[in-house]
């Protein structure tokens, strides 16, 4: 499976470099991402559209092509039977690669796409999907001088964005082994966030670490409910649960995004994924301080990669500290380090028999004041089932040793695990990734809850308390001194030869000195 991922992921970002090559100058990098993804997705929409029209027809007609019929052969019951189905429209001249066809010789390509992305969106006005199909499109402005300065340099930009997202020989995406369209949102970061001076690690979780997070949630379930994200950036880490369980196997994703672009690619991500417009509802607001999900509402799953040392509260806000999620805790987050604001509401949102893993800054788990005061409340609570420390320079844009805190309601014992996974990593490039064989010693060791030296260690609420509730792994997992133990005897030894040597070297030295002299 690595392998094949590899092999995918390579012919994915080989793709994407060629395209970038072609409108190098162009188009500023930042703002090429969206460019690339947008297209994907319009790809994405025709071919699944198509398929779906297709499997049905082809039961009694082998040859029909929906791509193939005049737009007039789509009347107003088909369309709303699409959108009842798949939650979207696209009439068949509308389709990618009807108009990629026709594209370099389309004078009008900009107006042409423009009208085609306004029309997938307004088909879906009025119904249960308007809510997850509304704006999709609205980073892709197809008339902005970023693309050219004159309508004829934007359509070549367009005509050669269109040639290389056609090209691409992936297949179904949601088939694939790697998240494509989240990889080719990581790979576009990494390309260009840099150099134009911006962040964009914190919207996307690397498919390795949302594969491990979500396991984390699923031992020894085959279905669940509901999956939830608080910060669900480019939603890599609720899709984990459809890629483990299958589709079928989870009734919801819900998710809440801060920034309007990677809340706009959430959603796409969901339809590329072929998750129905009916079993997924992402929102867009400030989580902490606005977040779009009833009190009530509990989850089965809860996984998150929430901003690290996140500024969450700018003014101060008395009224915070009767939220029912930071109230039972006593004290709020620091407003400058909101880490522990989103563990409390992700432990709030927790079922009584749901598992919650959030990717953690690692000082939360040792500074002292307000944050000590929290992980104090859950500890004597006994809601932490694991700590688990991940190798270094896993995520873009940061190469600091993060860390995985896993919150349970249902233990049977009071004891904390501590796994030491930092050295659980394979080099590539750059940057280090887990591999299936790191990330299964890992789910192995949680599910059996094994000490191992070394590597993880059980301690008991007294040992934590005695530790002034400390939840540093280094503090309960023994390190390994792999200092060269040196035997003085040996040693003195060794040193008496050198010196011998060196007498003797000496005395040669001195003798040939003394022929020269004679």
């Amino acid at each position: 499976m690595d392998n094949k991922r590899e092999q995918e992921r390579n012919e994915l970002h080989k793709t994407i470099w060629n395209i970038a090559n072609k409108l190098r100058g162009s188009v500023d990098g930042w703002d090429f991402r969206t460019y690339v993804l947008g297209m994907m997705f319009y790809r994405y929409l025709s071919e699944n559209l198509t398929n779906y029209v297709n499997k049905i027809e082809r039961e009694i007609n082998p040859s029909f092509d929906y791509a193939l019929l005049n737009d007039k052969d789509v009347d107003e019951s088909n369309k709303k039977r699409l959108v009842d189905e798949k939650g979207f429209s696209i009439y068949p001249s509308e389709l990618f690669i009807n108009v990629w066809k026709n594209a370099p010789t389309n004078k009008d390509l900009n107006i042409t796409l423009e009208t085609i992305f306004k029309n997938i969106e307004a088909s879906s006005i009025g119904t249960k999907s308007e809510k997850n199909l509304k704006g999709l499109f609205s980073d892709f402005d197809v008339n902005s001088n970023k693309l050219g300065s004159t309508v004829e340099e934007r359509n070549k930009n367009l005509c050669s964005l269109m040639n290389g997202i056609g090209e691409m020989k992936l297949g179904d995406y949601q088939s694939n082994s790697i998240d494509a369209f989240g990889d080719a949102y990581e790979y576009l970061i990494s390309m260009y966030a840099s150099a134009a001076g911006k962040s964009g690690g914190e919207y996307f979780t690397p498919q390795e670490v949302s594969e491990l997070l979500m396991k984390l949630c699923l031992i020894n379930k085959k279905k669940i409910n509901t999956c939830y994200d608080p910060a669900c950036g480019s939603g890599s880490l609720l899709l984990q649960a459809a890629k483990i369980l299958g589709a079928d196997n989870v009734s919801y994703f819900i998710g809440q995004e801060i920034n309007l672009t990677t809340y706009n690619l959430c959603r796409m991500n969901m339809f590329l994924h072929d998750i129905n417009y009916s079993k997924f509802d992402i929102e867009l607001g400030d989580t902490l301080l606005n977040p779009q999900i009833a009190n009530d509402e509990k989850f089965e799953v809860v996984v998150s990669n929430p901003p690290y040392s996140v500024q969450w509260i700018k003014h101060e806000n008395p009224l915070l500290i009767n939220d029912p999620r930071f109230a039972p805790a006593g004290v709020l987050a620091p407003k400058n380090k909101g880490d522990l604001a989103f563990v409390l509401h992700c432990l709030y949102h927790l079922a009584n028999n749901g598992t919650s893993s959030i990717v953690c800054f690692p000082g939360v788990m040792y500074r002292s004041g307000a944050e000590k005061k929290i992980r104090q409340y859950l500890i004597e609570n006994n809601y932490v089932d694991c700590v688990i420390n991940l190798p270094s320079n896993l995520f873009f844009g940061t190469s600091i040793a993060t860390c995985i805190l896993v919150l349970k309601k249902n233990k049977t014992d009071n004891n904390v695990l501590f796994i030491d996974a930092k050295k659980e990593y394979i080099k590539i490039t750059n940057s280090n990734k887990l591999t299936q064989e790191n990330i299964n010693k890992i789910i192995d060791t949680f599910k059996e809850r094994k000490e191992i030296k070394y590597f993880s260690r059980l301690a008991s609420f007294e040992q934590i308390k005695e530790q002034d509730f400390n939840l540093a792994v280094n503090t309960y997992v023994e390190q390994e001194d792999k200092t060269e133990v040196i035997d003085i005897k040996v040693l003195n030894q060794e040193l008496k030869e050198v010196v011998h040597k060196s007498d003797e070297l000496r005395k040669k030295i001195d003798e040939i000195i003394k022929d020269i002299e004679n």
